[in-house]
């Protein structure tokens, strides 16, 4: 049985030998935020095009601007001003903050180190070259290649590209990720259940998980525990990317996925990971579509699907599989669990001091969604580790949604 470390890099080493482009499509930069570029960006000019202040205060020849020195103020310039006449030898221009230099100046003294009497200025320290601002095409040339494909696009990224004027960016289409419940015990989420039945909210969290890592959720509903219909759900599925099953992948008699996947001719990389929630997990592919099957008890499936899925769609976005959000933080309480298994447990992460704290919430198992929704991360324990005390620094896989 493979740890969760092992299955991941499992994953990411089928998908990188997927060797066939991507699909390309144009969206404008006001949508692209999560596309993944599939395109340079170059400047259409450089950047900043002038040298550019960066305090209000006054435009100044270094040489001239020393301590205890008068120069007279010759006028002013705004943000925004064409700045062409050159300044003349012992004068300064007042300045603000984003404004162009003027021509033969190489500084800008701030306000709180000069004294203004009418038109005189006087300095208070002497005045370095280069000082207060940036110069042009210090950020970028003119042409320069400053986004490359495969560059997720994030709030700066599309930023960026608006910035030279980019406003549509070829971007690599978005994996199509079909969804697959299971289940004579589920029904939509908008139908009433009955006494002993469950609403769908596993279409739910992995449409959501799906959106959140970058893919197009393509929801195929649920399928009873009958071989017939579970294979007819299943060959549409096959249709897409990646399809995604969330339970029958256990050992219960009416657990069937594998056998319907079996005889539609698909291979298996792995069949359980050494994690609870989650251990029966399955990832393989049947004709030229990755599947991944998903334990059906909700947490289980939320924990899986970061795990495993998210790695798969980085990676058939034409991006790199990006590293867990897994960080450190200090453990508020004792925590106790059975040795073997990687452990993943509901918990909250907060920053009373300079440092991470992480409390362990109280839950009732995998399928508690009520205690994860009260939680904004995961505590891990590792497999050997039975007991770990209050203090102790521990690893926590942050919800990227809510943290």
């Amino acid at each position: 049985m493979l740890t969760h470390e092992q299955a991941r890099q499992t994953v990411i080493e089928h998908l990188q030998t997927k060797k066939s482009p991507r699909a390309t499509t144009v969206v404008s930069v006001w949508e692209a935020l999560g596309y993944v570029l599939a395109q340079n960006i170059q400047t259409d000019r450089a950047y900043p095009p002038f040298d550019r202040a960066t305090r209000d205060g006054y435009a100044v020849r270094a040489s001239d601007a020393t301590n205890g020195a008068d120069l007279r103020c010759a006028g002013e310039i705004k943000a925004g001003d064409t700045a062409t006449t050159p300044l003349a030898r012992w004068t300064c221009v007042q300045i603000m903050t984003g404004a162009a230099l003027p021509p033969g100046s190489d500084a800008v003294v701030m306000l709180e180190h000069v004294q203004r009497e009418g038109d005189n200025i006087r300095f208070d320290r002497d005045t370095r070259p280069g000082q207060n601002f940036v110069p042009r095409a210090s950020e970028a040339k003119s042409g320069q290649v400053i986004l490359t494909p495969g560059t997720r696009l994030g709030f700066a990224e599309v930023a960026l590209a608006a910035q030279v004027g980019q406003t549509e960016l070829l971007c690599a289409a978005k994996p199509r990720i079909a969804i697959l419940s299971t289940g004579d015990e589920i029904v939509l989420v908008d139908q009433k259940p009955g006494p002993f039945q469950i609403r769908n909210s596993n279409s739910v969290s992995l449409a959501a998980q799906t959106k959140l890592a970058g893919g197009e959720p393509i929801l195929l509903g649920n399928a009873p525990d009958r071989a017939d219909i579970l294979r007819t759900k299943i060959e549409r599925g096959l249709r897409e990317d990646v399809l995604v099953i969330s339970g029958g992948v256990s050992m219960g008699k009416y657990d069937l996925v594998e056998m319907v996947l079996k005889d539609l001719g698909a291979e298996f990389f792995f069949d359980a990971v050494a994690i609870r929630p989650g251990k029966p997990a399955v990832f393989g592919r049947c004709r030229d579509t990755y599947v991944f099957g998903l334990p059906g008890n909700p947490i289980s499936t939320m924990v899986t699907f970061e795990l495993l899925v998210t790695a798969a769609i980085d990676l058939l976005n034409g991006a790199p599989a990006r590293a867990l959000p897994i960080v450190q933080a200090q453990l508020s309480e004792p925590v106790r669990e059975k040795p073997g298994l990687t452990h993943f447990l509901p918990a909250r992460v907060q920053w009373p001091a300079s440092a991470p704290e992480v409390k362990p919430l109280p839950w009732q198992g995998s399928g508690d969604v009520a205690a994860l929704a009260r939680a904004n991360c995961f505590l891990i324990v590792p497999p050997d580790r039975e007991e770990m005390s209050a203090g102790a620094i521990v690893s926590i896989l942050l919800r990227k949604d809510v943290v």
